[in-house]
C-alpha cells in the first residue's frame, strides 16, 4: 500500500493505531543507525532513505528527477516491510543477513529480492536491522550502484 503523504511525519500519523508503535520503533532504529549522507523522505509512497541529488546529481536511472533510493520501510496491508537495495545488490550482505536472521527472530525469514516482510509486529528484529543499516555507507552504495546496477 502506498501513501499519498508528502512528509514522513504525515505518513506516520496516518498509520493504523496497531502499526504506529512498531513503525515508529523501526523508523527510529533506521534513523539512528544509517550512516551520514542518507536522507529520509517520502519515496514511492513509503518512508524512503535516499542518496540526495546534492551527493549523487544523476539521481535514479529509472527517473533521474528522483534521488537514488537505498532503503524504505512501509506498513503494507498484511505486514511491515523493509526494502534494502544493499542486500539485493551485494551478495555478501545478503548472506550475512540470512545467516544472522535466525539468531534474532524465532519466525522464519520471509524475504523477496530486497524486501523483508514482518507479519508478527512483536517480533521485528530491531537489533539486526540496526546492524544492517550500519553495514553500507553512501559512498559504498553509490559505487555498487554505478558499477553494477546503473548500466
Amino acid at each position: 500500500m502506498t501513501s499519498s503523504a508528502k512528509l514522513p511525519d504525515d505518513y506516520m500519523a496516518q498509520l493504523p493505531e496497531e502499526r504506529k508503535a512498531p513503525m515508529d520503533k523501526l523508523r527510529k532504529t533506521v534513523l539512528a543507525n544509517l550512516p551520514a549522507g542518507f536522507n529520509e523522505e517520502m519515496s514511492y509512497g513509503m518512508l524512503g532513505y535516499v542518496v540526495p541529488h546534492s551527493t549523487f546529481p544523476r539521481g535514479y536511472h529509472c527517473d533521474p528527477k528522483l534521488p537514488l533510493p537505498f532503503m524504505s520501510i512501509a506498513s503494507q496491508k498484511n505486514f511491515i516491510a523493509l526494502y534494502h537495495m544493499g542486500i539485493y545488490a551485494k551478495k555478501e550482505l545478503l548472506d550475512w543477513f540470512v545467516s544472522e536472521y535466525p539468531k534474532h527472530c524465532k519466525y522464519r525469514l520471509d524475504m523477496g529480492k530486497s524486501c523483508v516482510r514482518f507479519k508478527k509486529m512483536e517480533d521485528i528484529p530491531f537489533e539486526l536491522i540496526a546492524e544492517l543499516c550500519q553495514k553500507m555507507t553512501v559512498e559504498e552504495w553509490v559505487h555498487i550502484y554505478t558499477s553494477t546496477i546503473e548500466r
